[in-house]
């Protein structure tokens, strides 16, 4: 059995193997942060970081300097739908110009996907939005998970994981990887502050949308051996 193992793992690539456990581990927290958003209380954790994003006993007034409102807003854009179908219209006809339509295809799937990977989780869920502090901006969908956690996950990760692909050298890979990170987060985070979702709706979106990003970049990965989409070269 050990020899098995080790021949298993002898045949798995470093990159596959550490992707198939960052599938594992964002399913795993997706299924533990989904038991808490059907408990009939809010989680300590949820309520404690909703509120450090308050004014103590003034839930309407956020924290920090009169203009980071209105920063986190146009951050928050930057998961919106109309944000995203843009980025993605415009990577398919890029795509589509330099003749690489399996790519373009395999883009539109990918954020298509998640997109109502998304959509089901909602439904399945069915958890409100936060009434514990004042709504920054306006939604009326349901919270659980983050769609613009998890969309943005899912655009900007996958993007970023076939652009890397046509990149020269390591640091600029480990660059636009590191950015497409970075605005997630920062995504993620501006959900929390504006207070139309729960810390754990955003975690739960940050899971699902690494675990499907990952699985795309495998799927990638498989169809560029195969000469389906493009490589690097």
């Amino acid at each position: 059995m050990k020899s098995i193992a080790n021949t298993l793992l002898n045949k798995l690539e470093f990159p596959v193997l550490l992707a198939g456990l960052a599938i594992a581990g964002g399913l795993w927290g997706l299924v533990e942060l989904m038991e808490v958003a059907r408990a009939t209380t809010p989680h300590a954790f949820d309520t404690e970081i909703l509120l450090a994003f308050r004014h103590a006993g003034q839930p309407d007034s956020p924290i920090g300097p009169s203009w980071l409102e209105g920063a986190v807003r146009d951050v928050t854009a930057l998961g919106s739908t109309v944000v995203l179908v843009l980025i993605t219209t415009a990577t398919i006809v890029y795509l589509l110009l330099i003749r690489k339509p399996a790519t373009a295809l395999f883009m539109f799937a990918a954020v298509a996907g998640g997109q109502a990977l998304s959509s089901l989780l909602k439904l399945e869920v069915d958890r409100p939005r936060p009434d514990l502090v004042s709504h920054l901006v306006n939604e009326t969908s349901l919270s659980f998970p983050s769609g613009h956690a998890m969309l943005s996950a899912v655009t900007y990760l996958t993007l970023g994981s076939l652009a890397a692909r046509f990149l020269p050298d390591r640091r600029t890979k480990v660059f636009v990887l590191g950015l497409a990170v970075l605005t997630t987060v920062l995504v993620g985070t501006s959900r929390v502050y504006l207070g139309v979702h729960w810390p754990s709706d955003v975690l739960a979106g940050w899971c699902a949308g690494f675990a499907w990003a990952m699985l795309c970049w495998l799927v990638a990965r498989l169809l560029q051996r195969r000469k389906v989409v493009a490589d690097s070269d």
